[in-house]
């Protein structure tokens, strides 16, 4: 059978030629037309088609797990905490549960989502609270702001633009993103204005179309009137001959929203008033009444201007509770606070080391207290007190600053003090001091989390480590979660050393736990790595070790924090042990004859 092998013509370069050739020939009376040719859909080499991985929710929290973990980071707020780490864990677990029993669920109607609204003042934790979790469960998750939102078909974002991020998130999975959770923050601001006159597209017009997404509905994600979408769908079907599944269906996405309600206790407190006008009833004043919110009914939110069934499609409420100036102290206190973390890495950013004094801490928290904001006036607070410093000390050779409650008082004499005392051994105690008593707030707050940190990262969390930990967090600027992450990373490539050794060099060393931890201790104090320290291991014990193997045929060694500590000591004790045990082994000489 002959081959050809002509290049096989471009079919555009074809037309053109026929094109160039029919209009020689006849003029401009006869044209090619080019007929349409609907694509095929691509198929495997098998025939069938292409298969597509999908995705599946793993997770694998309990209530109480979330909850230990929210913990850590926030204080206060128990209600809230158990309410959202049981809804969030249950909407998940039920989703697991029917994607492994899908039969038994098919064709049940009628499943009820338990929508979440949390209320509470400004600056309390709602967002961080959501933010947490969504960092913790790593599923499908979008935040949006309900200010920026109209109703659909005017100008400004659409709520369903949320549906559409959520397949985003899960780049373009759309079964995972089914199963996601959206956060709607700010929600109190679009309820209705009661004195506004003609349509209301920013407030009840977005209420209305958040209904039905809260419900159940089918997302489409082309985008109306939106030419790139529709480019995009002839492009799709142009490759593939089909028109993929291009909508979302919000049976099982998850609403959480959040929001101040400014207004919303005079509400509750007028009604609770009118409920008490009668023969008998008690005259006290509901504004005193501890938190007037936990008296919150799904009519106050009508009144408050939403529409009773957007209030119907929330089913789970939770109150934020106010923070008082104890709660306040206690998150400044916290070792994870992203304040006082965020505060070290300004100076740290400099080369500056910032310790702060318990008493210092109180004062910020009492002045943030006085401007009636939540934790969000701890921020001013700290910013306030610390500007100065933060702008003069870079251009000074101070490297390490100890923020006491003189220096909160006096900023800018205690500034001046501590440039004129660059060299005075006192600023260095004074620093040491409170270095020494943030390393033992830290070892007494692992210790009360030993437990729940230990399963978390599995890692035995020993008095020694703790230790280690604490001093690890003093040195370096991060959170307790990065220190304890660390540490077990550097735990696992540890353990790794006595594995190359025996490969390397034939000799079976085993690393006591303190041994790793002084390892461990090397590695954070040098910014180091266990495998630059298992070249210093090499140097120290390889011909030692390899001597004794020698002498005595033994191949394996227990290696103590001493014998890292001391190396040539503990190859000469070896030695002295082997030398003993040979004259142990060796006959006594028979002098005596008999006869």
């Amino acid at each position: 059978m002959k081959e050809h092998n002509e290049k096989t013509p471009d079919p555009k370069e074809l037309e053109k030629e026929l094109g160039d050739f029919l209009a020689k020939k006849f003029g401009g009376s006869v044209k090619l037309a080019t007929p349409i040719v609907m694509p095929q859909a691509a198929e495997s080499d098998e025939g069938g088609p292409a298969p597509k991985n999908r995705k599946t929710i793993r997770f694998d929290l309990k209530p109480q797990d979330l909850v230990a973990y929210l913990d850590q980071y926030i204080v206060k707020q128990t209600a809230a905490k158990d309410t959202l780490a049981t809804k969030i864990c249950t909407h998940f677990n039920r989703i697991k549960h029917v994607q492994n029993t899908p039969d038994d669920f098919s064709d049940m109607v009628g499943i009820i989502k338990n929508n979440v609204l949390m209320l509470g003042p400004t600056g309390v934790g709602k967002t961080y609270m959501v933010k947490l979790i969504a960092k913790r469960i790593g599923v499908p998750f979008v935040k949006g702001d309900a200010t920026k939102f109209s109703e659909t078909g005017y100008v400004g974002g659409d709520v369903e633009d949320l549906v559409r991020d959520l397949v985003k998130e899960t780049d373009g999975d759309i079964e995972l993103a089914q199963y996601g959770i959206i956060y709607i923050d700010e929600i109190d601001k679009i309820a209705s204005s009661h004195n506004l006159i003609g349509a209301d597209v920013s407030r009840t017009g977005v209420q209305r179309a958040l209904l039905k997404p809260m419900e159940e509905t089918d997302v489409d994600l082309k985008v109306p009137h939106d030419p790139v979408s529709m480019l995009q769908e002839i492009d799709r079907f142009r490759k593939t001959g089909k028109k993929e599944k291009n909508s979302v269906n919000t049976k099982h996405i998850l609403f959480i929203m959040s929001g101040a309600f400014s207004g919303l206790d005079k509400i509750i407190s007028r009604r609770i008033a009118d409920q008490k006008i009668g023969f008998g009833a008690s005259f006290s004043d509901p504004s005193q009444d501890g938190d007037i919110l936990l008296n919150l009914k799904s009519e106050d939110l009508v009144q408050f201007g939403f529409e009773s069934e957007f209030v119907g499609r929330l089913p789970v409420r939770t109150i934020f509770e106010r923070l008082t100036e104890t709660d306040l102290w206690d998150i400044l206190k916290n070792p994870n606070n992203p304040i006082i973390l965020g505060k070290k890495l300004d100076f740290a950013a400099y080369g500056i080391d910032v310790k702060f004094q318990a008493d210092a801490l109180k004062e910020l928290a009492r002045r943030a207290y006085d401007e009636n904001t939540g934790a969000r006036g701890l921020v001013n607070a700290v910013e306030s007190a610390l500007l100065p410093f933060e702008k003069s000390l870079p251009s000074t050779a101070i490297t390490r600053v100890a923020v006491t409650r003189e220096v909160i008082d006096r900023p800018l004499e205690s500034m001046k003090e501590l440039i004129e005392r660059t060299e005075d051994g006192t600023s260095r105690q004074v620093f040491d001091q409170l270095a020494a008593e943030e390393c033992q707030r830290i070892a007494e707050y692992l210790t009360a989390n030993r437990k729940t940190f230990g399963e978390k990262y599995g890692i035995q969390l020993t008095n020694s480590r703790i230790e280690l930990a604490a001093k690890a967090y003093s040195r370096l600027v991060t959170d307790i979660e990065n220190v304890l992450k660390k540490i077990k990373s550097y735990y696992e490539e540890t353990k790794t050393i006595e594995l190359h050794f025996i490969k390397n060099h034939g000799i079976n060393i085993v690393l006591e736990e303190e041994a790793i931890d002084h390892i461990i201790e090397q590695c954070f104090s040098a910014r180091g790595t266990p495998e630059g320290y298992y070249r210093q291991l090499t140097a120290d014990f390889e011909h030692g070790l390899k001597l004794v193997r020698e002498k005595t045929g033994r191949t394996r060694f227990f290696i103590t924090r001493e014998s890292l500590e001391k190396p040539d000591s503990y190859i000469a004790d070896l030695l002295k042990q082997t030398g003993s045990d040979r004259r142990q082994r060796s006959p006594k000489p028979d002098n005596l004859l008999k006869g």
